[in-house]
Order: C-alpha cells, then sequence, then structure tokens
C-alpha cells in the first residue's frame, strides 16, 4: 500500500505570502508525516507563525515527544499579536505507518475528513485541554486506514469561502465540501491525491467574491493506494559485461520504464534487438525529441533532458511541451521511483565547451531524488550500476 500525498494553496487575495503552511516527509520506514497549519491573519506574520508551527510539530512527531507537550512548547514558542495579544496558529498532524494505523491531532481547524468506500466515516476522538491556554482543546483520532481510503485536511479557508455572500452565508461549510469530494472521487475513483487538492480549493474559491480568495485556502489530501511503480535507466553499467543483465532487468519491471540517455538506449536496444523509433516531425524546443521503443515507455536524451528536467521539477513548472517535460510528467504519474545509473564515465561531459550548468549525471539524480522526495512526496530509490 502506498500513502499518495498531495497539496494545493492559494493565498489571500493581494497578499505576497501564504499564510498556510504544508509540510510532509516521508521516512525510510515508511512512515509519513504530515502538518497542515493556519497562521493568525494572512500575509507574513501569518506566514511565520504557521511555518514556525508545522515545523515546529513536524519534529516533534518524529522525536514521539507526547502531543500535549508539543503543543504547550508550540503556543509558548510563538510571537505574540500585539492587536489580539495571542499566539495563534491552527494546525492538523497527521502520522501515518506502513500498515496504515492513523494518528490525528487537530488544535482549531476544521475536521479532517475519511472517506471510505466513497462514505464519509465519523471516527472517535479524545479530547485534553492547553493548561496554559484553556481555550485550546486537542482532537486526537486513531484509526487503521485500508487500501482505497482518503483523507483530507483543509484550513477555514476552505470551510469558509464565501462567507457573508448571499450564496454562503456561512461560507461553503465542510458540508458542502464533503458533498464535492464524494461527487469527485465517484465519477473519478483513481484521481490523485494532487488533483483533488486542486479541485477542492478550486471549488471553494468560486464561493468567494470575484473569485478573489478572502482567506489562505489550503488543502492536503492523502490516499491509500496500490503504488505505481517507475523504473528509469540512465548511464551505461561501469562494467561493459552486465549491458545484457540489466538490460533484461528493464525489460522485466512491473512498472513504467524509461531510459535516459542516448548511449544507454543504444545498449538497451542492442540486448532486447529492440528498435529505437523517435517521433516523426517533434518539435520539442531546444532539446532533442523523445523517441520509444517496443516494451519502453520513454526514451530521451540523456544529460541535457535531465538536467531540464530538474528544473522543471524545481521551479514547479509541470506543463512544458518539450523532452524534459515529457520525462516531469512520467515521474509525477508514478509513487515509487527507481533510478538504475550507470558508473561509467561519459568523457563528452567534461568537455569545456559544454554549458558550466551540466552536471555529472550521478549528481543530477541526486537532487532529483531530493525534490522529488520533499516536494512531491515521492518514494525514490537509486542504484549504482
Amino acid at each position: 500500500m502506498f500513502i499518495d500525498v498531495g497539496c494545493y494553496q492559494l493565498k489571500k487575495y493581494n497578499q505576497n505570502a501564504f499564510g498556510d503552511d504544508f509540510v510532509s516527509k516521508r521516512e525510510k520506514s515508511g512512515k509519513i508525516l504530515a502538518v497542515l497549519s493556519d497562521g493568525l491573519g494572512s500575509g507574513i506574520k501569518a506566514n511565520i507563525l504557521s511555518t514556525m508551527t508545522s515545523t515546529m510539530l513536524l519534529k516533534f512527531m518524529q522525536r514521539d515527544v507526547p502531543i500535549r507537550e508539543a503543543a504547550e512548547i508550540m503556543m509558548n514558542s510563538l510571537p505574540i499579536c500585539q492587536v489580539r495579544k495571542i499566539s495563534y496558529a491552527t494546525f492538523s498532524g497527521v502520522d501515518v505507518d506502513a500498515e496504515g494505523q492513523v494518528r490525528v491531532v487537530e488544535e482549531g481547524n476544521p475536521s479532517f475528513v475519511w472517506i471510505k468506500d466513497n462514505q464519509l466515516q465519523e471516527p472517535e476522538f479524545s479530547q485534553i485541554s492547553s493548561p496554559s491556554f484553556p481555550d485550546r482543546h486537542l482532537n486526537i483520532y486513531e484509526f487503521k486506514a485500508l487500501l482505497g481510503d482518503r483523507l483530507i485536511f483543509c484550513s477555514d479557508g476552505v470551510t469558509q469561502a464565501g462567507m457573508g455572500e448571499k450564496d454562503y452565508p456561512l461560507g461553503w461549510t465542510r458540508e458542502n465540501m464533503i458533498e464535492f469530494v464524494l461527487k469527485t472521487v465517484q465519477n473519478e475513483p483513481s484521481i490523485a491525491s494532487a488533483d483533488l487538492a486542486k479541485k477542492i480549493v478550486e471549488r471553494a474559491l468560486k464561493c468567494e467574491k470575484n473569485e478573489q480568495a478572502q482567506d489562505d485556502i489550503s488543502c492536503a489530501v492523502m490516499f491509500f493506494r496500490q503504488p505505481r511503480k517507475a523504473l528509469v535507466f540512465t548511464g551505461p553499467p561501469y562494467e561493459k559485461q552486465k549491458d545484457a543483465e540489466y538490460s533484461r532487468q528493464l525489460a522485466m519491471f512491473n512498472g513504467k520504464k524509461a531510459i535516459c540517455g542516448g548511449t544507454t538506449a543504444n545498449l538497451v536496444s542492442r540486448e532486447l534487438k529492440k528498435t529505437v523509433i523517435t517521433e516523426a516531425n517533434a518539435n520539442m524546443g531546444t532539446l532533442p525529441p523523445v523517441s520509444y521503443m517496443e516494451g519502453i515507455d520513454l526514451v530521451t536524451e540523456g544529460i541535457l533532458t535531465l538536467t531540464r528536467a530538474l528544473e522543471y521539477l524545481e521551479q514547479g513548472r509541470l506543463k512544458v511541451s518539450d523532452a524534459a517535460g515529457v520525462l516531469v510528467d512520467f515521474l509525477l504519474s508514478s509513487d515509487q521511483i527507481e533510478f538504475m545509473v550507470g558508473a561509467m564515465l561519459n568523457q563528452a561531459h567534461y568537455d569545456p565547451a559544454l554549458p558550466i550548468e551540466i552536471e555529472i549525471r550521478r549528481n543530477i539524480i541526486k537532487k532529483m531524488q531530493k525534490v522529488l522526495e520533499n516536494k512531491y512526496y515521492k518514494s525514490v530509490t537509486i542504484h549504482y550500476v
């Protein structure tokens, strides 16, 4: 079972900083930790409050600090609002292990939504109060999630969207959000977490006057599903006699397959006796066009395309129609990504005439692993061959 994590956020209209913050970490054990925090007010002040809260709570969760103790430390550490004389940031924290055992702690955010078999679940919870802040209560849930379940977390910018408008005097409300989620999931049973989060936020925005967000709007989703696996083979193996072995591993892989690099594609073509086919009249900007091979989903040029794909991932440019954009789409449509990286040196990459930003293949892949894990919540492994 793979836990697909996705988040989508909008800033308050005319603000230059997000007042909400979302952080998530996938541990080597398979555990997922995530926090969505909503800072008091909006703009830079709210950004500081929410970022401090989410960062601290994630660290406490990693170290298994008791939640009451963690909450007291956070609330006493936050800056005091000079207008309301309180330090305030609401939060939802979730800890899920590899077997689907879920623990959620909430303070101030709208109650999370748990969907199972396209039906709303109402889990039991315990409540504890803060000794230092008697008006603040923590709701704690513990339950088991199974394949197909979804968890939806949001800031009050979602549920209160449009508040005061004729059609939404009380805002969009949690009940209307749930109805929207159930219809969306019924129509698109396999919808990815990032796509569902975006749909929820965009629907909430439609409730606002002139579709201008009057508060920060954030939604995070977890989807428990079978993993979508991908293997990327780039660079020839260190030992040439291993070409046949790794080509067979690629052919037998149970998932989507990509080759990045002309030399790598040629050796796989030779060993598997498959022809590399390049798209006719393909116009993909300054990069060489994509190619295909029977049994292989995608073939691209190597270092240049990998470098450009890394840039797109870092910048969040996910809809570019060149070969690197196709590679980005290939990666982001997968959950568990394995890179098989050849260790043979290619002297062409040391040519001083090449652009200085081109890096050695293995360093590019390491950076790609980091951004895929930290920004897109993918599970990534690298094998050097």
